[in-house]
């Protein structure tokens, strides 16, 4: 399962796979429970292949900072999203020492190593670059 097919749906909790497009939107499943929903047109829902992370020079692709992430916790889980601010400021620092402390707020660290935990729970941690499909054709 690569980051192309994984959403963040706005006002849902959690992460969710796309299974299937339909003509009114798509279905995903939770990666929380397994729990599948039909997903609308008027649902704010964001890939996390095309989500980036402000620094002070350019914006850092999502999956580069999960894969610095993994590197740091050799693929396994890092610490809780509910850690102190103190904690979380700290590790995100260490993966990426460059990120924008005034347009990177603590809620979106906390969902950032939420969403990380989450996907080594579920056995997502290839976050290398996935080649994109020509479907120009």
């Amino acid at each position: 399962m690569s980051l192309d097919k994984i959403l963040s749906i706005s006002g849902k909790p959690g992460l969710y796979e796309l299974k299937a497009r339909t003509r009114a939107g798509f279905v995903a499943e939770s990666l929380v429970d397994g729990k599948k929903m039909a997903v609308g047109a008027h649902n704010n829902v964001s890939m996390l292949s095309e989500i980036a992370i402000y620094t002070y020079s350019e914006e850092v692709p999502l999956r580069e900072v999960f894969q610095k992430i993994a590197e740091k916790e050799d693929a396994k889980e890092t610490i809780s999203h509910k850690s102190s601010k103190k904690e979380l400021e700290n590790l995100f620092s260490e993966v990426l020492p460059e990120y924008d402390e005034d347009r990177v707020y603590i809620s979106d660290i906390k969902k950032v190593i939420q969403w990380y935990n989450l996907l080594v729970k579920n056995n997502v941690t290839d976050f290398s670059e996935t080649e994109a499909s020509s479907e120009e054709e």
